[in-house]
């Protein structure tokens, strides 16, 4: 099994607290799937009002992870360490689904399948589970770019 731990998720992603939304690789396999998790804790900040009395995690914050998680399949599989600085967008999300409630001491484990890539836009069917229950699934495009350009 292929992983990363956060040093080297860090090295692929400028993403740091509170916005870093993945914790740990657990297995990829380059140009074609990679699952990663997220550990929802109670300290996140976005819990203090979503919602106070009944904290969920945001759909776009897991839509975000699950982002987060496509652009380090990217750069796992175009072998880049950011050396060069290059930044992967989200450039569409598609057929976005909220199943469940994500809540604090939930594992968010995101699956990414790649798709197809197409001048230079990658595609992703994206899904995230806890306790292997589905509680969100998207289609998702990224595109990488040099961010002065």
């Amino acid at each position: 099994m292929n992983s990363l731990d956060i040093d080297k998720i860090k090295a692929c992603l400028p993403h740091r607290y509170p916005f870093l939304l993945i914790d740990k690789v657990l297995d990829y396999d380059p140009h074609k799937s990679l699952t990663a998790i997220k550990n929802v804790t109670v300290n996140e900040p976005f819990f203090q009002g979503h919602f106070p009395n009944k904290p969920v995690m945001p759909g776009v914050l897991i839509i975000e992870a699950m982002a987060q998680a496509t652009g380090l399949l990217g750069c796992i599989s175009a072998e880049n360490d950011r050396a060069d600085d290059s930044l992967y967008y989200l450039v569409a999300v598609d057929n976005a689904r909220f199943r469940h409630p994500v809540e604090p001491g939930d594992q968010l484990v995101i699956n990414v399948d790649f798709e197809k890539a197409r001048r230079g836009i990658w595609c992703f069917k994206v899904k995230a589970t806890v306790d292997k229950e589905v509680v969100a699934s998207a289609d998702l495009m990224t595109t990488k770019k040099d961010p002065t350009s």
